[in-house]
Formats: structure tokens, C-alpha cells, sequence
């Protein structure tokens, strides 16, 4: 079987407080085909120092001042070689030491691998599954009904990839994915939990960002009337949830 390289990138600033589990998690995967790149936004605590600490298991760091996060994480595409690139950011992490080896054995040369994740504590305890359960089938029009698939597990091929749009200060990443998979033909469901996320606290003003942002982005690929359906159907599941 065919082992693909797989770039996995990690965004940092001022993240000494879990930085070393998700290097961890990345340096431990059995499956050896990874080259792994840290981008840091010029930490003013002890990142660096934990990040220097595993330097010879980490191919590429960068510590430079940026433009926010998403001008960091172009910088890891630029840096990227592999076939795949999977971005697992401060605080994330893989959901075990066999997790990138289970994803490229469920298909070979998918243009997208998709799967589960699941929310933790800082204390690694378990919330539960993310609330955007991934379909059993995917394409970039499903994202008209939210993103349902979080960029920490969602493995894309790099000749797929483009930058994401800095103008987006919280919602890039629905952009980029939506981008992806419209040019993707081989989407794969690998039936896994690839990632664990660090639950986190978002401001209500992030939040209205968010939704801005969110709402400018899908009248941009689906076109006006089906955003205002998507978002009553949005607002419907929120609500159902809580």
C-alpha cells in the first residue's frame, strides 16, 4: 500500500499551556510519513521553549509576528510537501497513536478523508461528540447547512489546497473548505473520530463575527435564497439542540 506524506500544521501563540500535548499526539502517530510544521505568532510566554524542546521531531518552525490566524496558517501551506495536509492546532489532537495510520487505510488517493471528533476538557476528560455530526456522504454543498466537518479532522490533498481568505477574521476556515471540496471528486467518510478539540469559551462578540462572516460566505457559493433557507434550518437545529 501506497504511504502518502501528510503535512500536519500547527498554529500557536501564547499556547504553553497545552502546546506540548498536541506535539505529542502529532510526534507519537505510528504512521511514520509525517512532516510536521509549527507556525508561531511570536509567543511572549513559554511556547517556544516547549516547542525548541521537540525540535528534532518537528520539520519546520516559524516564530515571526502574523496578520491573525489564518495568515499563520497560510504560512503552513507554503511550507507544506506532502500529499495531505491536516491542520491540528494548539490544544487539538489526534484521537490516538494509530489514528493518521487508520485514515489512509480505509481508501487509497481520496482527494478529501473526513471523519468524527470529539470534544474534550483541560483535563482530557470527555464532553462528548462534536455537535456537527459528519453525513455519511459529503460534497460542498452540504456546508449550505453549516460546516459539518471541523478543519482538525478534515485531510484534503495540498494540490487542492489554496490559502484561506484573510478578509474572514473567524469563518475562513468554512471558505476554504467549501473551496476544497468543490474541487474535490474522491470525498471519503473514513468512519473514525479523527481528532480530540480543547473546548473553549467563544465571545459573544466573536460569535456575531462569526455569523457575519458565515452569512457573507454562503451567499458567495449558494447565492441568497438558499443561505436564508440554510439558516432557518440553522436556527431550527440550534434551538432543537439545546
Amino acid at each position: 500500500m501506497v504511504s502518502p506524506k501528510l503535512s500536519v500544521i500547527t498554529i500557536a501563540y501564547n499556547a504553553a499551556s497545552y502546546i506540548e500535548n498536541t506535539i505529542k499526539s502529532v510526534i507519537e502517530q505510528t504512521y511514520k510519513n509525517i512532516e510536521y510544521i509549527i507556525i508561531d505568532g511570536r509567543s511572549t510566554d513559554d511556547t517556544m521553549d516547549i516547542v525548541t524542546k521537540y525540535k528534532n521531531n518537528i520539520d519546520s518552525i516559524v516564530s515571526e509576528p502574523d496578520k491573525g490566524i489564518y495568515d499563520a496558517m497560510n504560512k503552513g501551506l507554503h511550507q507544506a510537501k506532502g500529499d495531505y495536509v491536516l491542520f491540528m492546532n494548539s490544544g487539538d489532537r489526534f484521537f490516538s497513536e494509530s489514528t493518521v495510520s487508520s485514515v489512509f487505510a480505509t481508501v487509497q488517493n481520496a482527494d478529501v478523508y473526513y471523519g468524527d471528533m470529539q470534544v474534550v476538557d483541560d483535563f482530557n476528560n470527555v464532553i462528548g461528540l462534536s455537535k456537527h455530526r459528519p453525513p455519511r456522504t459529503l460534497t460542498w454543498k452540504d456546508y449550505s447547512r453549516g460546516m459539518l466537518i471541523c478543519h482538525q479532522s478534515f485531510i484534503a490533498k495540498r494540490t487542492l489546497c489554496v490559502d484561506y481568505d484573510i478578509s474572514y477574521k473567524i469563518s475562513s476556515d468554512i471558505d476554504w473548505s467549501i473551496k476544497i471540496l468543490k474541487k474535490a471528486e474522491k470525498i471519503h467518510n473514513t468512519g473514525i473520530i479523527i481528532s480530540k478539540y480543547l473546548n473553549g469559551g467563544t465571545s459573544s462578540q466573536k460569535r456575531i463575527t462569526g455569523l457575519k462572516e458565515r452569512f457573507k460566505i454562503y451567499i458567495h457559493h449558494y447565492g441568497i435564497l438558499t443561505t436564508l433557507l440554510s439558516h432557518v434550518y440553522i436556527v431550527f437545529k440550534s434551538l432543537k439542540i439545546k
